[in-house]
């Protein structure tokens, strides 16, 4: 039977290069350069390339799926910062508790407005269509599908 520490400390030895993590996320390298930037990853450096940890692989995780979510990634670093402060990542859960909350209210915020705006785009669609029924069709619309097809063939003949 495999001991247990033993596969998890080789699970978390294992290391990701930039494009291995970009793949598995469905992001692109620049994105992770991107957050490494705004000090959200830590890679190491073997010369020149980049070499992701368990660790920034969980980062990563977590980024993705917040940003999915909606969150800005100043929300995200400030939930990541708190990481690992020896409180049993309680205050990391308050603080995500309360982003998760935030989001919420700006959902449902967002909601009351495509709901809106969905009445008065209906209303404007039903109020042209009874307006275009009651005129009926054009009488030149013939006329300009004519026109339309004349131009059409003579570009044709002079190609």
């Amino acid at each position: 039977m495999p001991d247990t520490a033993t596969s998890l400390s080789i699970s978390e030895s294992r290391t990701y290069s930039i494009s291995e993590l970009a793949r598995e996320f469905g992001i692109t390298p620049r994105a992770l350069r991107f957050y490494e930037d705004k000090d959200m990853l830590h890679p190491a450096r073997d010369g020149m390339t980049r070499v992701y940890s368990h660790r920034d692989r969980a980062r990563v995780t977590i980024i993705v799926r917040m940003k999915r979510l909606g969150l800005p990634l100043a929300d995200i670093r400030e939930i990541l910062d708190l990481y690992g402060l020896g409180d049993n990542e309680r205050a990391q859960k308050r603080k995500t508790l309360e982003k998760f909350r935030n989001q919420v209210k700006e959902f449902e915020n967002q909601r009351e407005d495509i709901e809106i705006a969905l009445g008065e785009l209906q209303k404007g669609i039903d109020w042209l269509e009874n307006d275009l029924a009651k005129i009926g069709p054009a009488n030149d619309q013939a006329r300009n599908v004519a026109a339309y097809d004349a131009v059409a063939r003579k570009q044709l003949d002079d190609a």
